[in-house]
């Protein structure tokens, strides 16, 4: 199967990952240089073959038109499993940080948190296959390329996967608008963690809402009545690793 990534930080983060096959990259003729080298000496790097074409084959190969006069012709993503994440965190001399999401939609929403994961150190990603997602072009560009660099899995039972994490003592934090949930500020984060996003509209499942240790929401001060998941998720994740000491920061 290939897929083709489109717009110039994907491209670059892609060439500088190792998730999946790349075949070939796509550059539009007459590309600014100075915006084509980074890309240009990471394909040089990698080894892959660079074809020229106008901006409208690009964009035929892409079916998008948004490309940014670049394209990576690449294969299907690679997902990992849970144990790989513990492992990752293991060899890092970290206690685990994971990221489960429960049935959140859209390749934006998934995307952003992504990014924030792979930005503040997430050890992986954990998605429920079932009525889930793929990580799709869509949501790599909506990740700005940061699910190249991440360790993803897609798990058929999440619950399943929760009782898996908490007997390699991790503690699972689902967000919960309910009125019986924890606020952030009353709780540690510094510990072994699975942070658990759910829907965006109807959040977690019962079962997974069951499933957690610790289920809190962030405090609101507004009218509005709640967080978009990603936000709320992103902050989540910043706040967990603030908790740590912000190990790794540059």
């Amino acid at each position: 199967m290939t897929e083709f990534l489109i717009r110039r930080n994907t491209v670059l983060e892609a060439l500088r990952g190792s998730r999946r096959e790349i075949h070939r990259l796509w550059l539009q003729k007459g590309l600014d240089r100075k915006l084509a080298a980074p890309i240009l000496a990471a394909a040089k790097e990698r080894g892959v073959p660079v074809n020229a074409a106008v901006k409208q084959k690009i964009g035929h190969l892409a079916r998008d038109s948004s490309h940014q006069g670049v394209a990576l012709e690449v294969g299907a993503y690679l997902y990992c499993d849970v144990d790989e994440m513990l492992l990752l965190a293991r060899e890092r001399g970290e206690r685990p940080f994971l990221l489960l999401l429960d049935l959140l939609h859209g390749p934006q929403n998934i995307g952003s948190l992504l990014r924030t994961a792979e930005i503040c150190g997430v050890h992986g990603v954990i998605l429920q296959d079932r009525r889930a997602p793929d990580i799709t072009p869509a949501v790599v560009q909506y990740s700005a390329g940061a699910a190249e660099h991440l360790l993803i899995a897609q798990v058929t039972n999440l619950v399943q996967t929760i009782r898996q994490l908490q007997a390699n003592d991790v503690w699972v934090v689902g967000m919960d608008v309910a009125d019986d949930a924890q606020s952030l500020g009353q709780t540690d984060l510094n510990m072994p963690l699975g942070i658990v996003v759910g829907h965006e509209g109807s959040g977690l499942r019962r079962l997974v809402r069951e499933s957690c240790d610790i289920r809190l929401h962030l405090p609101q001060r507004g009218r509005v009545e709640s967080l978009n998941a990603a936000v709320a998720g992103s902050i989540l994740i910043y706040a967990a690793w603030q908790a740590r000491g912000f190990p790794g920061a540059l």
